[in-house]
């Protein structure tokens, strides 16, 4: 399935993909930025759960890591999402300053793998890319039954957490070796800069250093660690 815009453009360019959401040069995605769904090369294998969880459980965090491997693949422009442990990022934050999307998240996963089940006979994390591709268009045209408020909804949603586990402060829990920022060519949080380093912008090498690893910033209970 092609890469599709919210107006359904074809654009096979990660780099595309990334300046059309508002993401290349920025550090912090969040909101209503779009991402389109892309695609990635057919897999049969179902996608083992990696790391202990906190709020989701194993068969929401397979599905929920499948959808996020179709929203933002790696490819040839570098890794996605399932690199950058965005579900891990999610999970995290499902109990701190995402908490209200909890029902939402429940709701919505089983109902996509309660249609994936319907039309496959095969949980979501193991359909082919292909099958997955379709059942997540389907969800953001609103298609599928068994969401809260709709599957149109439901997908807004975990396209944007998916944006900002992969590009967010890896402070939260994705991001993971500044995957995401490095991808972006975004080198990093700096408390100063000289004239020379403005002038170099992006070609500044990147410090891999999290804002919460300055002194200056306070940590919370929010963090995704």
């Amino acid at each position: 399935m092609s890469r599709r815009g919210r107006a359904g453009v074809t654009d096979p360019s990660r780099r595309s993909l990334l300046r059309g959401a508002g993401l290349l040069g920025a550090a912090v995605a969040g909101g209503s930025v779009a991402a389109p769904v892309a695609a990635q090369d057919p897999t049969d294998n179902a996608i083992p759960v990696r790391e202990a969880l906190e709020n989701l459980t194993a068969l929401e965090a397979e599905t929920l890591e499948a959808a996020t491997m179709r929203i933002l693949p790696s490819d040839e422009n570098g890794p996605g999402a399932l690199e950058a442990r965005a579900v891990h990022y999610m999970d995290r934050c499902l109990g701190s300053h995402l908490r209200d999307s909890n029902s939402a998240y429940a709701t919505g996963l089983n109902a996509l793998h309660e249609q994936a089940l319907q039309r496959h006979g095969r949980a979501f994390a193991a359909l082919t890319g292909t099958q997955q591709d379709a059942l997540l268009a389907a969800m953001e045209a609103g298609e599928l039954d068994g969401f809260a408020p709709d599957s149109a909804t439901f997908f807004e949603l975990i396209r944007d957490h998916t944006i900002e586990g992969t590009f967010s402060d890896p402070y939260y829990g994705g991001n993971r070796d500044f995957i995401g920022w490095d991808l972006l060519g975004y080198p990093g949080i700096r408390l100063g800069a000289s004239p020379q380093e403005v002038a170099r912008g992006r070609d500044l090498p990147p410090n891999h250093r999290s804002a919460f690893d300055n002194a200056v910033f306070t940590k919370s209970d929010n963090r995704g660690r």
